[in-house]
């Protein structure tokens, strides 16, 4: 599954305009296989003064870190020893021909069940940069996530500066309560859901938040050296901005795929997203130390955690100079200026500087035909309220979200296994409309009717097909940002703009040259795959639909039959 971002739909008015490819690939030769074992168990972990029974992967939180090389092949086996269903999503990974490993829960798989294991089986094909694992079911996510880098194959140099060292930086949250009583009143109640305590950085809270100075991020640093940050955004709900005092970052990678390098002194990375900086420390001592800071990005109407994450770049002490314990406590600490929580002209700019790298080695294969078109409309909407009950939605109904005004009903079996075995029946229907069936003005005055209709539809693809994609935001019941997630396609974001889309004007503006490509490369095989926002509560609120590829004639162009240890729901 290639996992593949649009960026940010960016409020109130806000469109992409994408293309999708299926094509041929073949699977590279072996590589090595690593093995990694997986424990889902219950661990105390204490934050903010505040001590909680959590779900963890090996009582670490955040989880392990994976990494392979490019050509590698991934052994994981999960055993879970807690009460909830487990499933495990390896963002951004390609599976060529193992769809079952992907990890959506009643999507590709059922749920790992208490005292149940199953063991993800992929290789990494035609990748290399940073991912992450997550859970993929309700909101486990909130603990249950980690790292996972890709190196380049042995030999093989990055295109920009070979890094002194590498460091791993992800962005999560820190909830006082258990994030799955947050969500379950949500649903119940038809409200908003509660927000976080803290932001995190690498599980640490930093010393801005009260009880919090002891865990705190520091990332110590030699002068004159270059660092390469592997960003990771594992939060639910926020995109991030981010920022290091007195220094500047250079952008080389996005999804793991490389982009044109370019200086910038702040960053915005969506849930779900990663991106590579270099960091070039200061040639002389600077008797300082700088905050990196990271605060949410909202465009919407709805309540966040407006609070500010932050870690310490400290600087080597050189041996000529000599530092008593207390005067290093004492060295002015810098902290660098954000943007404001709503500036969207900045998170179109940084947007709009991301290009593929389109290199020969590198290059951004655009197709130049397209044989399916879509329109998709995205946005928040509404649920009658049920009988007997008070709701604290908008005017006393249930908030919902929808893409072209069908709000997902996720099934109680696996889709994957549905469609394998031709029982489909009762479980979805092949035809998700692709256009909205009654056209407004999207970013005008909303509708009067803010209802969804209700749904498990998919669309069908035969395998090879190249793919036209417009995303539409909405302004019904306000403005939002909907980072959306689409696995197993290859996905270059040619064009993006404000207002509504243009089918005449718009396609004159698109970048065929060198347009992100948000996780790379094509699918082989077909099977059922994803899409959602990666803002968590508006999956939970339906903003998801699949995707059906058919097979191909090609032994490498079919999905091949589930492992024996698939779990059953």
């Amino acid at each position: 599954m290639g996992a593949f971002f649009l960026s940010s739909l960016k409020s109130p008015s806000f469109f992409f305009y994408s293309l999708i490819v299926l094509c041929e690939c073949q699977l590279a030769l072996a590589g090595t296989t690593r093995h990694y074992h997986f424990e889902i168990k219950y661990k105390n972990v204490t934050r903010l003064c505040h001590t909680k029974n959590m779900v963890t992967v090996n009582g670490k939180f955040p989880g392990p870190r994976i990494i392979a090389r490019e050509g590698d092949r991934l052994v994981i086996k999960v055993v879970n020893h807690v009460k909830n269903n487990i499933s495990i999503h390896w963002h951004g990974i390609r599976q060529l021909q193992s769809g079952w490993a992907d990890g959506p829960a009643y999507v590709t798989q059922c749920p790992i069940q208490t005292g149940q294991s199953y063991v993800y089986n992929y290789t990494v094909v035609g990748q290399r940069g940073t991912l992450f694992w997550h859970a993929h079911i309700s909101w486990l996510r909130s603990t249950l996530y980690g790292p996972l880098i890709i190196l380049p194959k042995l030999g093989v140099p990055y295109p920009f500066t070979k890094p002194y060292k590498e460091v791993p930086m992800i962005f999560g949250e820190w909830w006082n309560a258990d994030t799955e009583a947050v969500i379950a009143q949500a649903l119940q109640t038809g409200g908003g859901p509660n927000v976080s305590d803290s932001y995190t950085i690498n599980g640490l809270p930093g010393p801005l938040y009260n009880c919090s100075s002891k865990d705190t991020f520091k990332l110590k640093v030699k002068l004159g050296k270059t660092y390469l940050l592997r960003l990771i955004n594992a939060a639910l709900d926020e995109e991030l901005f981010f920022s290091i005092a007195n220094h500047s970052l250079t952008v080389v990678e996005a999804d793991a795929v490389y982009v044109k390098p370019f200086e910038t002194n702040t960053i915005l990375i969506a849930p779900g997203q990663t991106t590579n900086v270099l960091l070039k420390t200061k040639s002389q001592y600077p008797n300082a130390t700088f905050l990196m800071t990271a605060r949410p990005y909202v465009t919407g109407l709805g309540t966040f955690d407006n609070s500010t994450v932050a870690g310490i770049l400290e600087y080597e002490t050189p041996s000529h100079i000599v530092h008593s314990a207390n005067s290093k406590k004492n060295l002015t600490l810098f902290k660098p200026t954000l943007p404001v929580v709503n500036d969207t002209s900045f998170a179109a700019s940084f947007t709009n500087k991301l290009r593929s790298l389109a290199s020969s080695q590198f290059p951004a294969n655009v197709p130049q035909k397209v044989d399916k078109h879509f329109f998709f409309t995205v946005g928040l909407g509404t649920s009658p309220c049920p009988h007997n009950q008070t709701c604290q939605g908008p005017n006393g109904t249930m908030f919902a979200a929808s893409v072209n005004n069908i709000s997902f009903i996720q099934p109680t079996t696996a889709l994957l296994q549905a469609h394998f075995f031709g029982q489909s029946n009762g479980i979805y229907s092949p035809d998700f409309p692709i256009s909205p069936l009654i056209p407004f003005n999207y970013t005008g005055t909303p509708p009067n009717n803010t209802m969804v209709s209700n749904g498990t539809k998919l669309v069908v693809l035969p395998f090879n097909t190249s793919v036209e994609l417009v995303m539409q935001d909405t302004s019904i019941l306000g403005a939002e940002s909907h980072p959306l997630h689409l696995h197993g396609f290859n996905f270059f974001v040619v064009g993006q703009g404000f207002g509504n889309f243009d089918p005449n004007k718009d396609p004159a503006k698109f970048n065929l040259v060198d347009p992100i490509e948000r996780n790379t490369v094509q699918v082989p095989s077909g099977g059922v795959w994803f899409m959602h926002c990666h803002l968590e509560i508006h999956t939970s609120w339906g903003l998801k639909m699949a995707w059906v590829v058919l097979d191909g004639k090609l032994p490498n162009q079919k999905l091949l039959p589930p492992p024996k240890d698939l779990p059953k729901c």
